[in-house]
């Protein structure tokens, strides 16, 4: 009876050691992220990823919502923030820590709904709310929204917000227009109390474009707004000192889904959904540079800030296509799971 005592005592000694020494290799298994990452959306398997840019190798994948669309990441390259969609219904942002890669918390982002596109400026994290015809503002320090606005545009869908967080550009899918909202002080009239104080009001100017304008950007000189129709394919440029369209192109880019500038602001990369083509504009003469077929289906568009590549979501495909931009040639393709879309940055100091 002694022995069978102490055969089960260093039996349980194996065990416990056995056990240390499997969660110790694991944990050294355990790949840590990058100090500069890509993050990747999957629509179907419900991720996000974490690619190494270097070797295009994916170190780990984080569960998200239903129906992610968009993702950025804070300034810091910690925490991400994911759009949970839902074609306009669902109301929720997807908070995940990037260093512990797990999920932080869920947002429910009610009264607004639809989610959809998100970016990250002055330390807050700003989103068009597709279903409710509005944008957002959440404030991580608070963990609450501290700001929204109604844009009355049908299916308010991508968003670009100004370095000093001063102006909004939105695209307005179904209303076929561009909504510029402008942050401004304006000083008390002449009724107001002898007290009162300037007020802070957001002033909108709607540029009509055209049906099915969803992708666009802003040029790196912030002079210029360029946007896509998907409905009849064509480019409309905006001249964001006036506020007014400057001219537009007819690229015949039907099924036009995401537009980007390229870091020195001489081209523009224009994705079809439809015919899976990448279309390449020179910035300046406004012509057709070259046109890539991709696969059956091209969407989100990343650029690489060193001016190397461009990284394209070929949903239809489930790949992500990598774009030379010196030869302006497909050269690789890599996977994050299945329709690929979103993607951004996310750059630790």
């Amino acid at each position: 009876m002694k022995n069978l005592k102490g055969l089960q005592f260093k039996t349980s000694i194996v065990t416990v050691l056995l056990a240390t020494f499997i969660a110790g290799s694991i944990e050294c298994m355990a790949q840590p992220t990058p100090r500069r990452s890509l993050l990747a959306l999957s629509k179907t398997d419900h991720m996000l990823s974490i690619v190494d840019p270097a070797t295009l190798k994916t170190i780990t994948r984080i569960p998200v919502g239903d129906d992610p669309h968009e993702v950025i990441a804070s300034s810091d390259g910690k925490t991400a923030y994911v759009c949970n969609y839902g074609g306009g219904s669902f109301h929720e942002l997807n908070i995940i820590d990037l260093v512990a890669q797990k999920p932080l918390l869920n947002f429910d982002t009610r009264p607004l709904y639809g989610p959809h596109d998100i970016t990250f400026v002055n330390g807050k994290a700003w989103f068009t709310a597709e279903g409710s015809k509005s944008v957002g503002r959440y404030d991580p320090a608070t963990g609450k929204m501290d700001w929204s606005m109604g844009t009355g545009q049908d299916r308010t869908h991508m968003i670009y917000v100004t370095p000093d967080g001063k102006k909004i550009y939105t695209t307005n899918v179904s209303s076929g227009t561009v909504s510029i909202l402008v942050d401004t002080l304006i000083q008390p009239g002449k009724m107001a109390p002898p007290n009162a104080k300037p007020r802070e009001e957001w002033l909108q100017t709607v540029v009509p474009v055209s049906r099915g304008s969803e992708g666009f950007d802003v040029s790196p000189d912030g002079s210029e707004l360029w946007t896509a129709a998907s409905e009849d394919g064509t480019v409309f440029i905006i001249d964001l000192g006036t506020k007014k369209l400057k001219t537009k192109i007819d690229a015949k880019v039907n099924g036009a889904n995401r537009l980007k500038f390229t870091p020195d602001g001489k081209l523009v990369f224009i994705s079809s959904l439809q015919s899976g083509e990448l279309t390449i504009y020179d910035a300046k003469a406004h012509t057709k540079v070259k046109q890539l077929k991709l696969g059956h289906g091209a969407a989100g568009i990343l650029m690489d800030p060193d001016g190397s590549r461009a990284f394209v979501a070929c949903s239809a495909d489930n790949y992500i296509a990598v774009i030379d931009l010196k030869t302006l040639e497909d050269i690789r393709h890599f996977e994050v799971g299945g329709v690929p879309d979103g993607m951004a940055w996310a750059v630790q100091p």
